[in-house]
């Protein structure tokens, strides 16, 4: 039976946090004297009473605290749906949106990391509302650890099972209880920030602009304070620091945990990490000497090829040039890029590397059977066999990709979009990006001229892409709601 008390109990205390985070750029807008202090006026009381109102009414008893997978199914779903509608409430209240879909839209997108924006006019917003986005992204980041490592490999979505061993055990010989584990995570997430912030105060950046660029970078999320993002700042001092954060939040939160501890091999003993850093490194040499080739000078080239491969391929989001412009090859190689992602346990969006790995492994080893129907094959991830239930995990995730970016695809032709903005808008949303491709969605593009409908399925398709598709689709089958 599904407990519904325990559910909106801890959808209560995520709201109290939500609640407490819109002091802050409240705040700020009122050192600023910028009248948007009035909106976090009044979203911040009613976020915390109605927090409140469940938190107390739903205690759970001493002898009502079991949390099924049905629960956890329930909270996940929910807790980012309510806590999406709350987070909207500074945008509805304040002149930064032009509608309650608008405000929605920028609300869900920062939650979920995927950094689409529809304010056309960021540049000029108010310093709370700029700071309130990057909040969210952050929020929104720290969330999704914390759910990878935790709820979804109880819930056997994806393959992510294989991490409730491969992490949970080790994790527990470092730091004994997993409480501690989520403060070790919880307290390097906050460090990273802090240190991004500095060095980018460092880089001769405005203090908003650091705090808000740091938030969004180690979160990869994406959200900038200037339309044209990274660009703005024309240096190559805080594009390298970016990079470097972008790469730090694309890699397992865990392990930095473990190389902290004195386990300073980690990350040359992990077979994810290796893959990662080795392909972006790869694609950004291949599109380098592309483009020079093309005749871009080789410093140009490098500058920008880096940046934005590794922006895509973390799924942070960031520009600092219209890469759609580059050519068709460039175009195509950002275009899987999108949907290949960084790690998993990390900030990052879109399918996970993992799940390539364990496809690939599945792959050779039944090329390997063909060769030798006698032989015996075992697929292995990180030197240890992969059980069979993963195997179904991983090919049910991959179909549900496939049919979701399919179903997205043609949701938005139904508003004539044409088919790239369709395309790539579904799997910008899915996989959890920011920008698409084309004129109207690309890096110098914005989502606030597309239809009412479409942004409406794009936030569908961001919370679905977030949540690992299953966690979402599960709660629309009658069978989940039966005793």
């Amino acid at each position: 039976m599904i407990s519904f008390q325990t559910t909106l109990f801890a959808v209560g205390l995520f709201l109290i946090a939500l609640a407490l985070a819109m002091v802050a750029p409240g705040l700020v807008d009122w050192f600023y004297d910028d009248i948007n202090w009035r909106a976090f006026a009044k979203a911040t009381p009613i976020t915390l009473f109605v927090g409140m109102l469940l938190t107390f009414a739903n205690r759970p008893s001493r002898e009502n605290k079991t949390f099924s997978i049905r629960d956890a199914f329930l909270l996940t779903g929910s807790s980012w749906i309510i806590l999406s509608l709350f987070a909207a409430l500074p945008f509805i209240f304040s002149n930064s949106t032009t509608s309650h879909t608008d405000s929605f839209f920028e609300a869900i997108s920062g939650l979920t990391t995927t950094g689409a924006s529809v304010m056309r006019g960021i540049d000029y917003a108010s310093p709370g509302i700029v700071l309130w986005r990057a909040i969210l992204q952050w929020l929104g980041g720290v969330g999704i650890v914390a759910m990878a490592l935790t709820v979804m490999p109880m819930l056997h979505i994806g393959g992510m099972q294989l991490f409730r061993s491969e992490f949970s055990d080790r994790s527990e010989k470092i730091l004994p209880k997993v409480s501690q584990i989520t403060k070790a995570i919880f307290a390097i997430y906050i460090a990273f920030a802090v240190i991004c912030a500095i060095l980018l105060l460092l880089c001769g950046v405005s203090p908003l602009e650091a705090v808000c660029h740091a938030l969004t970078t180690v979160s990869t999320g994406g959200y900038s304070t200037s339309r044209i993002s990274v660009a703005y700042f024309d240096s190559i001092a805080v594009e390298c620091v970016i990079m470097f954060f972008m790469v730090l939040g694309g890699i397992t939160l865990i392990l930095f945990v473990r190389f902290f501890k004195g386990d300073y091999r980690v990350f040359l003993k992990d077979s994810q990490t290796k893959v990662f850093l080795l392909a972006t490194a790869g694609v950004v040499l291949g599109l380098t000497f592309w483009r020079w080739y093309q005749g871009v000078s080789f410093g140009q080239s490098l500058r920008e090829t880096s940046f934005n491969v590794i922006s895509i391929m973390t799924t942070t989001g960031f520009s600092t040039t219209d890469y759609t412009l580059w050519g068709s090859l460039p175009l195509m190689a950002f275009f899987i890029m999108m949907q290949v992602g960084a790690c998993t346990g990390s900030t990052s969006g879109s399918i996970k590397i993992f799940r390539f790995q364990i496809m690939l492994a599945i792959v050779k080893s039944q090329i390997a059977k063909i060769r030798r129907p006698h032989g015996i094959f075992i697929p292995r991830y990180n030197g240890k066999q992969i059980p069979e239930d993963i195997f179904a995990s991983v090919f049910t995730f991959f179909g549900l990709y496939v049919l979701s970016l399919g179903a997205l695809t043609l949701g938005l032709g139904m508003f004539d979009l044409d088919f790239l903005t369709s395309l790539s808008g579904a799997v910008s949303a899915l996989n959890n990006i920011g920008p698409g491709v084309g004129p109207i969605i690309g890096p110098d593009g914005s989502f606030a001229p597309l239809p009412v409908g479409a942004k409406w399925l794009l936030m569908l398709g961001m919370l679905v892409g977030r949540l690992e598709y299953l966690t979402i689709f599960i709660l629309l089958t009658p069978r989940f709601w039966r005793d």
